[in-house]
């Protein structure tokens, strides 16, 4: 099961009680304080893990609570800090504090390690309160509280180029044709319900990622079809493919469609390069020159046929023009 998105509470181990001690040595008539700091404790950290592609086990536990501090001892020996906790997140992760709005992490890269909530630090004990005048002091501290809060984690796919489209134009096809990828393929709407990756190898050892996303459709911002959310996924592209059917009969609309509901979702979306690729040129008689036949004035308009490959090599090379730009 795919998700991305859940929300968690976290909370960071106390710190240690400090201890009240005092020696107790033979042939040492006059003792003195000797009770230890308490242990530091437990951190929660967050790492990136590329083996990792869902948020699903945070739908199920929804509280991470780190190791607190031990208490000092006798003899001024320190509690044993407490142990930090690594929640495990998929590359792409971005963690929010909630209320504050306030991203946390940004887990970017795989390996990255970021800490969420600092553990409280251990409280000192009777031999750190002893002075000239005082010198049999019966103090000591508790320890600090782990920091506690409450994120979201939205996971915001890594793919260089988005492809965009209204269901069953092709996206599916079209990337199955130019990768290893196997997204479902089928003849009626909403086959793809969660977004697919693949990698497009390129000559010179190069190579980029394209993600096809579920379709959209009109009216998707207020929840229709399989809504807007997965948009998410194609905010960090650094180009977008508005594929559109030639044999719809209405493709300046359907632009138009893709369009309003991705400003719904996120208005910058409409600020990254893009380009119009007409899909589906197998199925009309003659050959279109340019997308103005359309009614769509781009300049930069691809026409290609997922099925059978036709003018997709050129595609790939736009594309990796904009990608290794």
């Amino acid at each position: 099961m795919f998700v991305d998105h859940a929300e968690i509470e976290l909370v960071a181990g106390d710190g240690g009680k400090g201890a009240i001690s005092f020696r107790r040595e033979k042939f040492v008539p006059k003792g003195g304080p000797d009770g230890g700091v308490g242990g530091k404790g437990g951190d929660i950290f967050a790492r990136a893990n590329v083996n990792l592609s869902t948020l699903m086990d945070f739908r199920y536990k929804r509280k991470y609570q780190a190791e607190n501090g031990q208490p000092g001892g006798s003899g001024n020996r320190s509690g044993q800090s407490g142990t930090p906790l690594y929640i495990e997140l998929p590359v792409g992760t971005v963690i929010r504090e909630i209320g504050e709005d306030r991203v946390v992490a940004d887990l970017d890269r795989d390996g990255r390690v970021v800490l969420l909530a600092r553990g409280g630090k251990g409280g000192r004990g009777n031999e750190s309160f002893k002075s000239p005048t005082r010198r049999a002091p019966r103090q000591a501290e508790e320890g600090q509280p782990g920091e506690r809060l409450k994120v979201s984690l939205e996971l915001k796919t890594l793919a260089d180029v988005g492809l965009v489209g209204l269901p069953n134009v092709g996206k599916s096809t079209l990337l199955a044709r130019v990768s290893a990828a196997r997204p479902r393929i089928a003849d009626y709407p909403f086959t793809t319900t969660t977004p697919n990756l693949g990698i497009i190898s390129m000559p010179g050892y190069r190579s980029f990622v394209m993600a096809d996303i579920p379709g959209l459709i009109e009216g998707a911002h207020e929840g229709k079809g399989m809504g807007v959310q997965f948009l998410r996924h194609i905010q960090r592209t650094k180009v977008l493919i508005y594929l559109l059917d030639i044999s719809s009969g209405h493709p300046a609309s359907d632009l138009e469609i893709l369009r309003v509901e991705m400003k719904s979702f996120d208005d910058s979306l409409l600020d990254k390069t893009s380009m119009v690729v007409f899909n589906k040129i197998d199925l009309v008689a003659i050959r279109p020159l340019n997308g103005e036949d359309y009614g769509i004035s781009e300049t930069d308009v691809l026409f290609i046929s997922a099925v059978t490959g036709e003018n997709v090599d050129h595609l790939l090379e736009r594309l990796s023009q904009v990608v290794f730009a």
